[in-house]
């Protein structure tokens, strides 16, 4: 007997597996026909000579309090740039200034290459709260009343670009934010009228405005404002014109970070240099003024004191000494006189007792030689008579 086997289930299962793999050939085949992250579909404009402007305007450049400016300033073919902004950079003004009016050509041809891309998607009316991977985003009228967020997704050289038909208008404090390895040179807004950011704005990207751009008070651009047909307004601003890194780092954080740090370290260093040395230097004068002054003063002082003293001390005493000396000597010397004298006589020879010639004398007569009582001669003598040596 012959056993019959069925083999209908097997070639089923075999069926079954290979339109399985087939699909699956196709499924992968489909997702390789699309196209993985919007940011290649986004290029960055190249701005030419104007990317070394961080601020390049048509008719005036107008500012107010103190804007710093980490780039060139341009105005062309206008020539007025007022309110003396501090510009780490060239300034080029004027119709006649070849760099300027090249850069004002380049931007014009970056503003229509970036307006002229396909959109992958729409900004809407508000950006706030959007968290946006790159592409290129249009709308007309638009407006950020809080935080936009440029997720690069681990790709620095992601490229978002804004195409906005009208105004581009800020809230007070709000704010873009570029993260995972999004950086500022890498985004680009072209808008179509003028941009507004208003009060403390925290901004990231190059504005390139067919008409003005203004920024209010305290309002800073991790970018550049560009202008083509307008004017510029600032009103205390920080503006810092940003660099690309291609390992990620976002250069304008790094430029705005090390030019704050080295500001504030050079302004410490410098007050505590100079705290240091006006307090060594006010210590070591006064020390050695005063030391120096103590000592002359001391000095002139002892010496003074002591050249006075001395010359007072000598003075005093040779004038008493010669006053008691010539005192002395004159009464002594009047005393012996006049006792001599009275004693022995006009001449006296031998002292008032013996006395030599006496004549006069009230004791010993005219000329009393041995003295008073033995007299000589007693010439006229009160008491010998004219001649003691008669019996």
């Amino acid at each position: 007997m012959t056993l019959q086997v069925s083999t209908a289930p097997y070639w089923r299962t075999r069926s079954a597996w290979l339109a399985a793999g087939l699909t699956m050939v196709a499924a992968v085949a489909a997702l390789a026909m699309v196209p993985t992250r919007a940011y290649a579909l986004a290029t960055a404009p190249d701005l030419g000579t104007a990317e070394s402007f961080a601020v390049l305007a048509s008719s005036t450049v107008t500012n107010t309090g103190p804007t710093e400016i980490f780039g060139d300033l341009g105005v062309c073919p206008g020539t007025a740039v007022t309110g003396a902004p501090n510009v780490h950079g060239v300034i080029h003004s004027g119709p006649l200034d070849a760099v300027c009016l090249g850069a004002q050509v380049d931007l014009t041809t970056a503003y229509n290459n970036a307006a002229g891309q396909a959109s992958t998607g729409s900004t809407g009316t508000d950006l706030a709260g959007q968290t946006l991977a790159p592409g290129v985003y249009t709308g007309d009228a638009v407006f950020l009343t809080d935080t936009l967020t440029l997720d690069a997704q681990g790709n620095p050289d992601a490229v978002w670009i804004f195409q906005i038909a009208d105004t581009l208008i800020t809230s007070p404090a709000s704010r873009v934010l570029v993260v995972n390895g999004a950086q500022p040179c890498n985004v680009f807004w072209q808008v179509g009228s003028s941009a507004t950011l208003d009060t403390t704005t925290t901004f990231v990207g190059t504005i390139m405005a067919l008409a003005s751009i203004t920024l209010n008070t305290g309002a800073t651009i991790q970018g550049r404002a560009l202008a083509r047909t307008a004017a510029v307004t600032m009103d205390t601003n920080t503006i810092i014109r940003p660099l690309c890194d291609t390992g990620g780092t976002t250069t304008a954080g790094t430029t705005a970070g090390t030019t704050a740090g080295t500001t504030a370290g050079t302004t410490a260093g410098t007050t505590a240099g100079t705290t240091a040395g006006t307090t060594a230097g006010t210590t070591a004068g006064t020390t050695a003024g005063t030391t120096a002054g103590t000592t002359a003063g001391t000095t002139a002082g002892t010496t003074a004191g002591t050249t006075a003293g001395t010359t007072a001390g000598t003075t005093a005493g040779t004038t008493a000494g010669t006053t008691a000396g010539t005192t002395a000597g004159t009464t002594a010397g009047t005393t012996a006189g006049t006792t001599g004298g009275t004693t022995g006589g006009g001449h006296g020879h031998g002292g008032t007792t013996g006395g030599g010639h006496g004549h006069g004398g009230t004791t010993g007569g005219g000329h009393g030689y041995g003295g008073t009582t033995g007299g000589g001669r007693g010439h006229g003598g009160g008491s010998g008579g004219n001649d003691p040596w008669r019996p």
